[in-house]
């Protein structure tokens, strides 16, 4: 087998494509950051610090990587037996059980070590991160509140890359995290009604195996609603300009979208909903907000 189809394989296994859910925010962060640093962005700041901007990308890749690769390892068995998910990597075969394993902690060990170069309090705060995002592995099993750990880790993206720069917490990036937690937390709700009845056969946690499909969209409503109020929270406290509100409103008007598209009797654009409109919100909005941060500098 060619090297390049290994590593397709392994790409594949992360489902490194779905890095267009997080990595924007951390661009945002890190943008933000700059910006605090220096009271409003700087170019030449940036290139003197190019470096730094490519440890928080590998912080990114290494960290996500670990928790997809440990993720699947977790679920093998679930995966081999749920038709959705049976020919997925490990379980059909193409990776086996402890390369992906071993492949968690290599990823795991290069985030860390990655940390140690950027600032000791992003290094400090590294072990928890990644205990958040290994953890949330387990979580279907003993809580339908596994999508909030969820998004609490894919929420650590904008304030990590933001600490990376500053060293220091602020409001507005914890705002921005709220914002993927809540985000994140409702279209997983989304992407779970697919295995509502699974679930239950199998005894693993999630709010639609919990309440139901109708129920579990509006719960998914109530925390995109959250979203949106915290995207406009930020523009208040950040007093950002029009470039900012336009990608606010494109994002949140793709929220409403998405919830147009799933109802709880038609999941047959459940994947339309959970990466295109996603994925989309995520891109569209950090194009918009990095501009406004520079232009308004």
């Amino acid at each position: 087998m060619s090297i390049f189809r290994k590593i397709n394989d392994y790409l594949s296994l992360v489902k490194f494509s779905h890095t267009v859910f997080a990595l924007p925010f951390a661009l945002i962060g890190f943008t933000l950051g700059i910006v605090e640093v220096n009271d409003g962005f700087s170019w030449s700041w940036f290139a003197a610090n190019w470096d730094l901007f490519l440890k928080v990308l590998l912080c990114m890749v290494f960290a996500r990587s670990a928790a997809m690769a440990f993720n699947r390892y977790l679920d093998r068995r679930f995966d081999e037996i749920n038709p959705r998910t049976a020919k997925r990597e490990i379980p059909a075969g193409i990776i086996q059980p402890q390369h992906a394993l071993l492949f968690t902690i290599i990823n795991s060990v290069l985030f860390i070590a990655t940390t140690l170069f950027i600032n000791m309090t992003v290094f400090y705060l590294s072990v928890v991160a990644l205990f958040v995002i290994l953890f949330y592995s387990y979580t279907k099993r003993i809580t339908a509140l596994c999508h909030i750990v969820l998004g609490v880790g894919l929420s650590l993206s904008p304030i990590g890359a933001y600490l990376a720069v500053t060293g220091y917490f602020t409001l507005l990036p914890i705002l921005f995290s709220l914002t993927v937690l809540t985000w994140v937390s409702g279209f997983d709700i989304i992407y779970a009604l697919q295995d509502e009845e699974f679930d239950r056969e199998q005894r693993l946690h999630s709010i639609p195996a919990a309440v139901g499909k109708k129920n579990a969209l509006m719960i998914s409503n109530l925390l995109h609603l959250l979203s949106a109020l915290f995207v406009l929270s930020v523009g208040a406290v950040g007093n950002f300009g029009f470039l900012f509100w336009i990608g606010a409103a494109i994002f949140i008007g793709l929220l409403v979208y998405q919830h147009l598209l799933v109802k709880p009797h038609d999941l047959s654009k459940v994947n339309m909903a959970f990466a295109n409109t996603n994925g989309t919100a995520s891109i569209l909005f950090a194009l918009f907000t990095i501009t406004s941060f520079i232009l308004q500098s």
